[in-house]
């Protein structure tokens, strides 16, 4: 029995610590895989889905589904005809269908880790990026003039305005470089 306990002690801080994690191939820069066989990415699976990138890509950044969890995706989609102000209503076939694509590739349903990172803190369901506390806490530092002050930004929901990769799916911060003032470093 003893030697049962012992061996489950061992497996739970190898788990923990990360001993035993082995690299993956050369093309898989970033990732890591666990001892029990699952996959951490980098930042957040990109948006894939043609209709969703069409649809609401046509209007602003085609926001990939794991930035905000499934209940935040199913209270936008609900409310189309009011979407901050403007009317992005859907027949209802393609409503379905870009729903369903949301609320399967939510934060939280994801190996990615900044997609399941948000989910930090949440609480209820807000319909902005913006409002999650992961989000705010990854850009307290950042002045106002650089980001509302800059006529090339003017939001922090302006993703790609500074992060060079967020259609991708990077949000690394090497990769950032702020409109007329460069490369950042909190």
């Amino acid at each position: 029995m003893k030697l049962k306990h012992t061996m489950t002690f061992t497996l739970l801080a190898a788990a923990f610590t990360g001993y035993g994690a082995t690299a993956l191939a050369d093309g898989d820069e970033g990732y890591f895989r666990a001892p029990w066989g699952s996959k951490a990415r980098p930042g957040v699976a990109p948006a894939a889905n043609p209709a969703y990138r069409e649809e609401c890509g046509s209007c602003h950044f085609a926001y990939q589904p794991g930035l905000l969890p499934a209940r935040s995706w199913e209270k936008l989609m609900a409310t189309l005809d009011d979407h901050f102000g403007e009317n992005a209503e859907l027949p209802e076939p393609d409503r379905i269908a870009i729903r369903n694509y949301l609320l399967d590739n939510a934060a939280g349903r994801s190996d990615y880790r900044v997609s399941n990172k948000l989910l930090q803190g949440l609480r209820g369901a807000p319909v902005r990026i913006s409002e999650l506390p992961y989000f705010r806490h990854e850009h307290r530092e950042i002045p106002p003039r650089l980001v509302t002050g800059n006529p090339k930004v003017r939001s922090l929901s302006n993703c790609e305005a500074c992060h060079t990769r967020a259609g991708e799916g990077s949000f690394r911060e090497r990769e950032i470089s702020i409109p007329g003032f460069g490369r950042y470093d909190d």
